[in-house]
This record gives C-alpha cells, structure tokens and sequence, in this order.
C-alpha cells in the first residue's frame, strides 16, 4: 500500500499568468447563462485583465498634457479621477483573481491533506489505526490467555 503524501504549500505566482490573460474568456462566457450574464461575465474577464489595465493607462497618459497646464489643481484630478480610477481598477480586479486562484488552491490542498490524515485514523484502512488496533487485540488475547 503506498501512503498518500502531504503537500507543499501552493506559490502566488503559480496562479498569476491564468489571472492576468484573457484566455478561456470563450469558454466562461458560453458557461453563462443568458445574455446578460453573457455580456457581464465578458466586461468582467475584460477590464479584470492587465491587458486592459495597460490600456486604461495609455489613455489616461493621452489627458496628461492638459492636466499639466498651469492652475495647478488640473494635475491633482487628473491623478485621482483618471488615472487611480481607470487603471487601479483592473489591478486590483486582476489582485483579487490571483488571491482566488491562490485561496482555491490552498484550499484543495488542504482537502487533500486532509483526506490524507483521515485515511491514516481509518480504522478500516491498513497503515492506520487499524495496524494500532489489531495489535492492542493480540496483547488483550494474549494477556486473557495467560489468566486463564
């Protein structure tokens, strides 16, 4: 019989290049019932990506020029309404994918260590308590013999 091994704690950065693509968008979107689920799960995956946090700087980059003119407040709003909002919003949606991803692995492993352990107490199960069992049941046997 050969044990079953507990594993290694599963790296962030394992996770990181499915969180940040948009490959398997078509099979998400068809997985989604309806058109506006369709629709939602589409912008969802889309502005969740980093492709699209690129792109959402790039075009707060175009209105740089216009918040630098002079009057000085034009900067300031161009940092908080443009650019924080635009591009800080698919990192962290793109953060919260790889946090999942990460959370989800972590949490399988941690079943299969889990169901691991369980098999090892498994009263049925040899390798286990079993062998423990089986043994305090010779020496019960043994020692009733000697008494009687």
């Amino acid at each position: 019989m050969t044990e079953p091994q507990l594993v290694a704690p599963v790296p962030v950065r394992r996770h990181m290049r499915s969180a940040i693509s948009l490959k398997g968008l078509r099979s998400e979107v068809q997985r989604a019932d309806g058109v506006n689920a369709k629709i939602a799960v589409f912008l969802t995956n889309l502005v969740g990506s980093m492709w699209c946090a690129y792109a959402f700087a790039a075009l707060a980059l175009v209105g740089l020029p216009a918040a630098l003119k002079p009057g000085g407040e034009g900067i300031i709003a161009w940092i908080a309404q443009t650019f924080l909002q635009l591009v800080l919003l698919s990192v962290i949606m793109v953060g919260q994918n790889v946090q999942s991803d990460a959370s989800d692995a972590r949490a399988q492993r941690t079943y299969d260590d889990t169901v691991a352990i369980l098999d090892r107490l498994d009263v049925h199960t040899a390798g286990g308590i079993k062998d423990l069992s089986d043994k305090l049941d010779e020496i019960v046997a043994t020692l009733r013999s000697q008494h009687a």
